[in-house]
């Protein structure tokens, strides 16, 4: 099925609030959902990642990608699913050899290092090289069935760059930042390229069925104020900008995500998002009274508090919603994503937390 096929008549939505609240409409309790959701935490997962061999092959399986984003949905009363893919599909349709070093993380074959490895370079084709990522789209939104929206998602175009040049992970990034300060016209082809790619591929992702998208840009915070808007939030707001707001007669959220970008709070609710996301570095009653009424904050307790008994998640739970206080436009979430040896039951302690403490701001 293409992006142009007839729409496919779904069913109502029966718990819209991650939406709602992303919209800042009323809710009667603040939403939650963890970034990481589906995953390694959860014995389950491990079992379908070994049924489908690797990590990849589990990404382009859609009945075995639908069936892990919906795993953590049957324990936990989660208010949104997210997308079971990763964030370097792009770089990967684009022929750079993504491959997982054990131990390692993410690696390429084929990095980018000179003007003649951009230029040869095209924009994925989101219903070609990259259709197995909506076929898992539309599957899950097909065995939702409605219960929950589905979050949609990629990499930022700064966050996807630095993978690509560095060839992988990296810690001081000095690949990506000598091209950005030696050669930044070099480095501006690649991201416009990028943001290009992004764009289609978040508008495909909405078209397939995603409900709310997001664009995680893991490795901003890396660069210095002036950077930071030259070669990660200009072309963020470039995406938001070419989005699709509209979808089967609702709009469609964007929620931007910065890791360490808690000084640019306001210049990115400046782009024209509607929710920006923060990591646990930032105190939400700060980040609320910057940013006013402008967007809705997604956030942000530690990931590491899960490892803390129930009663002490509990109270960190209750701290993040009073900093929030009253009123609607908090979408709870951990500040990143959820490590693998966390206890599946301490994840649930900290959903019920969640719904259970935010009733009393919802009034």
């Amino acid at each position: 099925m293409s992006a142009n096929s007839p729409s496919i008549e779904r069913p109502a939505l029966k718990n819209d609030r991650y939406l709602r609240a992303l919209l800042k409409q009323p809710v009667d309790v603040t939403p939650v959902w963890m970034m990481r959701q589906a995953g390694r935490y959860l014995p389950e997962y491990k079992a379908t990642r070994a049924e489908a061999g690797d990590f990849m092959s589990l990404c382009k399986n859609a009945e075995l990608a639908c069936e892990v984003t919906l795993q953590p949905l049957r324990r936990f009363p989660l208010d949104a699913a997210i997308l079971f893919s990763d964030i370097l599909t792009i770089p990967d349709a684009m022929g750079l050899g993504l491959y997982f070093e054990a131990g390692e993380g993410p690696r390429f074959k084929n990095p980018i290092q000179s003007k003649a490895d951009i230029d040869k370079i095209g924009i994925p084709d989101p219903e070609g090289e990259l259709q197995y990522v909506m076929n898992a789209v539309r599957t899950i939104r097909r065995e939702l069935k409605g219960e929950v929206p589905l979050i949609g998602f990629s990499g930022s175009p700064w966050t996807l760059a630095t993978y690509m040049v560095e060839g992988g992970s990296s810690k001081a990034f000095t690949k990506i930042k000598k091209m950005a300060f030696a050669e930044p016209a070099l480095l501006h082809a690649l991201l416009e390229k990028l943001a290009d790619s992004v764009t289609s591929y978040l508008n495909a992702q909405i078209a397939a069925g995603a409900q709310s998208v997001m664009i995680f840009d893991t490795w901003g915070g890396v660069l210095s104020p002036r950077d930071y808007k030259l070669f990660s939030l200009q072309y963020m707001a470039r995406i938001v900008e070419g989005l699709n707001r509209e979808s089967e007669g609702r709009r469609v959220p964007v929620t931007l995500f910065t890791k360490n970008g808690g000084m640019w709070l306001e210049a990115i609710a400046d782009t024209g998002c509607d929710a920006v996301g923060l990591d646990w570095t930032i105190d939400i009653a700060d980040a609320k009274a910057r940013v006013g009424d402008k967007v809705a904050l997604q956030g942000n307790m530690d990931p590491s508090m899960l490892y803390a008994q129930p009663e002490r998640i509990e109270q960190e739970v209750a701290d993040i919603l009073a900093g929030f206080g009253e009123g609607t436009g908090h979408v709870f979430n951990l500040g990143h994503g959820i490590h693998l040896d966390v206890p599946p039951e301490h994840a649930g302690v900290f959903v019920d937390a969640v719904h259970k403490l935010s009733r009393q701001y919802h009034k």
